[in-house]
């Protein structure tokens, strides 16, 4: 994997929090939480309030070993969601999103492909009505209360009902139900990557400035398209997620088509069960030699599949939220269409 497309795939993931939080703390019992809400009110909450509330703030997002910081302006205005994310540390660079236009600015690495830069999980656009049936998936708990960034917090555990995905802590702030700290855990317990706000201020005085590209650079835009819609279907998504010139035979139960760049042309499919998130790519690789197997960096796995199809390699990348039999698992059902393989062999 190039070094810009492994840039570009991390990204995905500090753009978007199904992420997740640092120091396990002392918390109050949840019998105490105000008002006696329960977590299923929690969570119906969470959606809205993900792309609905206006902040502005500094996270940090710890993966494994690598820990980054990225400002962030997010402002819903006239119904229409405005997003700045700044890279603090690191390298500069930014995104910025308005609605589902996205424009990708990184000077340092060069030619980044927006391709790989979905946003998905909890911020993404496709998935803030898909978090109340998150119980199917996760048993939900109030655990207590806290106080993050300086703001009154109530948290909620959700624990994973099968092995193909990990469980969630949850911090979310009283007044608005904001995401403002989480956990992503191993069947052990084990802290795999967190997410939270050092700094932040919820505020509706959040001029069109903050929204403006200042660093300098090529910048990449995209259209997202929801690929996952589609009319016919009873909850707005489509089961069979449309590919092109291949087939996905298996996925993780409860995970659906999630917003991609209307210029993936169906090579790549991204997937949220709400939560958890993974993408899957699929490329014609020629002669060259590509690298496979797992790789985990905290709660997110890379895993790389090579397979022929009418004499033309094929590499299969999934990569997000999944434990690495999970990821094996998806890459291996991939199957190439006969006439895409053979329109490649043509290229």
């Amino acid at each position: 994997m190039s070094k810009a497309r492994y840039f570009g795939l991390r990204l995905t993931y500090l753009s978007l929090p199904g992420l997740i939080a640092l120091f396990l703390t002392m918390v109050m019992p949840a019998s105490a939480i105000a008002g006696e809400k329960s977590a299923a009110y929690w969570l119906e909450r969470l959606g809205p309030a993900l792309n609905m509330t206006s902040y502005r703030g500094v996270f940090v997002y710890a993966r494994g070993s690598s820990v980054h910081s990225m400002q962030i302006a997010h402002r819903y205005h006239d119904g229409i969601v405005e997003e700045r994310l700044v890279l603090q540390d690191g390298g500069s660079g930014e995104i910025v999103r308005r609605d589902m236009n996205v424009v990708c600015v990184l000077p340092e690495q060069g030619k980044i492909k927006l391709d790989q830069v979905i946003p998905s999980g909890p911020f993404a656009e496709a998935f803030t009505s898909q978090l109340s049936p998150v119980s199917r998936w996760y048993s939900a708990e109030l655990k207590g209360e806290d106080r993050i960034a300086g703001y009154d917090v109530v948290t909620v555990a959700l624990t994973a009902k099968d092995k193909n995905r990990y469980s969630h802590s949850l911090w979310l702030e009283k007044s608005t139900g904001l995401l403002l700290k989480s956990h992503v855990l191993a069947a052990d317990g084990d802290v795999l990557e967190h997410f939270q706000f050092t700094s932040l201020e919820i505020t509706e005085d959040i001029p069109d400035s903050e929204f403006e590209i200042r660093t300098e650079g090529r910048e990449i835009s995209r259209t997202l398209s929801e690929a996952g819609r589609h009319s016919g279907s009873r909850d707005g998504f489509s089961k069979t997620p449309r590919m092109h010139g291949w087939h996905l035979d298996w996925r993780p139960e409860g995970f659906e088509p999630a917003a991609v760049p209307s210029s993936s042309k169906g090579q790549t499919v991204a997937f949220s069960d709400g939560l958890a998130a993974f993408s899957v790519f699929v490329e014609p690789v020629g002669r060259v030699s590509m690298p496979t197997g797992a790789s985990r960096i905290g709660a997110t796995t890379i895993y790389m599949r090579q397979l022929q199809s009418r004499n033309k390699a094929f590499l299969v990348t999934v990569v997000g939220e999944l434990p690495p039999a999970s990821a094996r698992q998806v890459a291996e059902s991939v199957r190439i269409d006969e006439a895409f393989a053979l329109g490649a062999s043509e290229q």
